[in-house]
């Protein structure tokens, strides 16, 4: 089974009942995490996933809401007994700010050994996963970002992440016939770096995607739930949209 669990689905400020927005990828093979915001370790307990089966971190950017997480998780995960190598994934200038904090929090011999892995615009990440593929293109916001797509290798069908971004074309293109397409839409007006629901819709349906998922999203900073489905349809995207919910899965 391929699925994507939301471990968080808020804005940079969390809302009362949505985290900073950042989610797991289960396959066969084990747990993929996709950012680390707040309370990871537990979160993945909540999602009754194992945080043991961890194989591998995917940091898609700096900012402090996608990456907070992560000293806390990799001393947890010491903590609990975690024995293997972790692979954590991401573009140069992340993966270079994240050793510079790992090495603030001096952990010391309570942390997992690392193995940081750079990942470029346009590569199939090296995962060597039977089950699925993740490639990633970059997006347009104030830090270099990367966004997700994974492909089942059976089926082909097709679940892709935006990350953090405006609309792109680098973004649109990876999200063409998208099954899912989880795509963030933090502002009610047009704001570089980030996209608003309505032009979320439109992302979705210029991919011809199925499914569009709003994330990094909430009903105190952007706008209610109801009115970003009515801006999502004003987008010209007729496929089923909803807000995404913390714990909610998504199965290929």
């Amino acid at each position: 089974m391929l699925r994507m669990t939301l471990l968080g689905v808020g804005t940079a400020v969390p809302d009362q009942d949505r985290e900073n927005t950042h989610m797991v990828w289960e396959a066969p093979d084990g747990l993929l995490l996709i950012d680390a915001g707040g309370s990871t370790y537990q979160r993945l307990l909540r999602a009754g996933l194992d945080p043991l089966q961890l194989r591998g971190v995917f940091v898609t950017h700096s900012h402090t809401d996608h990456i907070n997480g992560l000293p806390a998780l990799i001393f947890q995960l010491a903590l609990a007994g975690y024995k293997n190598r972790l692979p954590i994934y991401g573009n140069a200038p992340t993966l270079a700010l994240l050793q510079r904090i790992f090495e603030a929090f001096s952990l010391e011999k309570y942390q997992v050994e690392v193995e940081w892995v750079e990942v470029t615009d346009g590569q199939e990440v090296p995962l060597g996963s039977d089950s699925y593929r993740l490639r990633v293109a970059s997006t347009v916001h104030p830090r270099p970002c990367l966004a997700l797509r994974f492909e089942d290798r059976a089926s082909g069908r097709v679940l892709v992440y935006s990350a953090d971004t405006e609309p792109c074309p680098s973004v649109q293109a990876l999200a063409q016939g998208a099954h899912i397409l989880i795509h963030e839409a933090t502002t009610a007006q047009p704001f570089a770096g980030h996209t608003t629901p309505r032009q979320a819709g439109a992302v979705a349906a210029e991919a011809g995607a199925e499914r569009l998922v709003l994330v990094h999203f909430s009903p105190k900073y952007t706008m209610s739930a109801s009115q970003a489905i009515e801006e999502v349809q004003a987008g010209g995207f007729s496929g089923e949209a909803e807000i995404g919910r913390e714990f909610g899965t998504y199965t290929l």
